[in-house]
């Protein structure tokens, strides 16, 4: 298990971007995180990778454990290392490597298993194997968002943690990125997912935290997420009987949220 407990981040010893926030992500099961922009979501994605030192960021309260054991001030490595991996927004990958250069790279705290992980991650993404020896830098944005989930899979994971790894893409690709998430949790993987497309990411979580202004305002199963008409209104733009509201109507409704603390 890897637990939050009662985290606080501060950044650049002033900006408090985490407030007493607390969740949970099993083994084998895939957790939900929404919230709009600011909220602390990529910032909670760092902490538990082990990243928040690379921008200036520090833990002052709280902890982040797994398996009941501290591991909220180890290193972006030495997290890698215990099988948590980290897929950055905006993909990051080397657009001067080829496919399977990226995909090796990614394999720097798994080498004896390089190859049984090479085979894995040409099995999820076929598209994947056709641009092998093609420079990354020339993908199209979802075979880059494949080419980074592929890479951070090269080290055998036990936890994936993804940041918006649907934004910019087209909507059949977003489907794709979706089933494959699916897929590699049902291998064993626990993921949690940042998401911005509410929809995509509820389909598939088995639990779901909202967070605002730092702190978890909402935590519930998935399904109950998806069918609250709180969340379906601020988070999927539909009205009660399930007609898209405008973003006018979105804009107002920020202002009198029920669940706002």
């Amino acid at each position: 298990m890897l637990s939050v407990q009662n985290l606080e981040v501060v950044y650049d010893d002033v900006v408090l971007a985490l407030r007493g926030v607390s969740l949970e992500i099993p083994d084998d099961r895939i957790v939900a995180l929404l919230g709009a922009n600011g909220a602390g979501k990529s910032t909670l994605l760092r902490a538990l990778s082990g990243m928040l030192d690379i921008h200036d960021g520090d833990v002052r309260k709280g902890d982040v454990t797994l398996d009941g054991t501290s591991v909220a001030r180890l290193s972006a490595t030495a997290m890698a290392g215990r099988g948590i991996k980290h897929v950055l927004e905006g993909r990051r990958v080397f657009r001067e490597l080829s496919v399977e250069e990226n995909l090796r790279v990614g394999a720097h705290v798994a080498r004896k298993d390089l190859r049984a992980n090479l085979v894995r991650v040409y099995d999820l993404f076929p598209r994947l194997v056709e641009r092998k020896d093609q420079l990354a830098g020339f993908l199209s944005g979802g075979e880059q968002q494949m080419l980074a989930i592929g890479r951070a899979l090269m080290s055998g994971p036990r936890y994936l943690l993804l940041d918006e790894p649907s934004l910019g893409l087209a909507p059949m690709v977003v489907a794709q990125i979706r089933d494959i998430i699916a897929e590699i949790n049902h291998q064993g993987t626990g993921v949690l997912l940042v998401e911005q497309n509410a929809t995509m990411a509820l389909q598939i979580a088995h639990h779901g935290y909202v967070m605002e202004t730092g702190r978890v305002v909402m935590d519930r199963p998935a399904a109950e997420l998806l069918a609250d008409d709180d969340i379906r209104e601020f988070y999927l733009g539909l009205g009660a009987e399930g007609e898209r509201t405008s973003y006018r109507d979105v804009k107002h409704y920020r202002r009198r949220k029920r669940w706002a603390s």
